[in-house]
């Protein structure tokens, strides 16, 4: 081959590899600063809904608890956890939390207060905790708020840690039981069937990290007695239904497969061997997506809608809506800037009736979403920018 031959080559491959990647860079959709609002909607069983701004300027936050006094704590991924009070985002982040690893999916992530928080202040983080050797870990840590800072922190849950940016989500939840339910990521090889690790599980604790004897695989052989449920792969929302006071959660798939389930002691939800979805490159995960002695999903989604937040609507403010789940879409398909918020309708014995897509026009991620002390629906973007989004009648 000639020497200008070879350039000629080498030129055509190097624009070729260059416009792959221009297209590649350029799959999703435009999506526009969000406004300073409100904005108001008709939605298919609900008119004229408001979307108010409450605060600005969170850093891709994450999760919202709420406090016996009004206020909202809520964390942002990079590791601050912040509080809004009266509306306005306090600009001085609360201080002693742990340090995070940021890398992947990782971050701090979900926070949840002590059932009896204004007796004991007590609070709870999930956040990917930084190991030896630039591994990570989904781990759950507990403080109590005094002022301004969080004193005696701690971890409860260490997971094993792993190389790679995958399996680093975290969510946690306080039963009807009183016990602490915490959910770890499991997309790591087949880790969430494995027994002797916590990774790709849902753990059941006390309140202070040791483990109840009435775990359901307390004393079985080859099992951590942490456990209360495997085979998850992602969980990005745990939730105790305020009606029947069970367990649900919501969680991501791969290329298709996002899903809601119930969640039932001693259970195995199927990751990795059994799921709706197909690999990233294409390939289905299983060739058949249930099977028997696995748990199949109460609602799947295909396409994904890259699930986050979840809640069950109990309130008057929204009469259509009593009864309904909302679940968060960060985008559908695969493709950025289709992000959501999604209406899942179902009878009396939780069988999906309907589903709706609402807020498709502000192109957010919507990371969070949960209902208010005041019967209102309160969302969060997951955005550099990200807002405090508040739901109610405009009339």
């Amino acid at each position: 081959m000639s020497t200008s031959t070879l350039v000629r080559l080498i030129a055509v491959i190097v624009i070729g590899v260059a416009v792959v990647g221009h297209a590649q860079q350029q799959i999703g959709v435009p999506v526009p600063p969000l406004g300073a609002g409100p904005f108001v909607f008709d939605t298919a069983e609900q008119r004229n809904v408001r979307v108010s701004v409450v605060a600005r300027g969170l850093s891709h936050p994450w999760s919202i608890a709420f406090l016996p006094d009004g206020a909202m704590l809520i964390p942002e991924r990079s590791g601050q956890l912040r509080i809004v009070r009266n509306g306005v985002l306090d600009p001085q982040p609360i201080a002693g939390v742990p340090r995070v690893r940021t890398d992947g999916n990782g971050g701090l992530m979900d926070v949840a207060v002590h059932p009896r928080f204004a007796q004991n202040r007590l609070v709870y983080l999930t956040y990917t905790k930084p190991v030896e050797n630039g591994k990570g870990t989904p781990s759950l840590a507990r403080g109590r708020l005094e002022g301004h800072a969080l004193t005696d922190v701690k971890d409860l849950v260490v997971p094993d840690a792993y190389d790679g940016n995958g399996g680093l989500n975290g969510r946690v939840a306080f039963g009807r039981d009183g016990m602490v339910y915490f959910s770890t990521g499991g997309n790591i090889g087949k880790v969430a069937q494995d027994p002797s690790s916590l990774r790709g599980k849902i753990l059941r604790l006390r309140d202070d990290g040791t483990v109840p004897s009435d775990n359901p695989f307390m004393n079985r052989a080859g099992y951590r007695p942490e456990i209360y449920t495997l085979g998850h792969r992602n969980t990005l929302a745990l939730i105790v239904h305020p009606e029947t006071g069970v367990l649900w959660n919501n969680e991501n798939g791969p290329n298709g497969g996002d899903e809601i389930n119930i969640i039932l002691p001693g259970r195995n939800y199927g990751w990795p061997v059994v799921s709706f979805g197909r690999d990233y490159p294409g390939p289905r995960i299983s060739e058949h997506p249930t099977r028997e002695g696995m748990e199949s999903p109460l609602v799947a989604w295909l396409p994904q809608i890259a699930a986050a937040g979840m809640a069950v609507y109990t309130g008057d403010r929204f009469s259509a809506w009593k009864g309904n789940v909302f679940v968060g879409s960060m985008r559908v398909g695969g493709i950025a800037g289709t992000g959501h918020l999604q209406r899942i309708v179902f009878n009396a014995r939780t069988e999906e009736l309907r589903r709706e897509s609402m807020l498709n026009e502000l192109r957010q991620r919507i990371r969070e979403v949960r209902q208010g002390p005041d019967g209102l629906l309160y969302l969060l973007t997951d955005e550099d920018d990200g807002a405090l989004l508040r739901m109610e009648p405009a009339s």
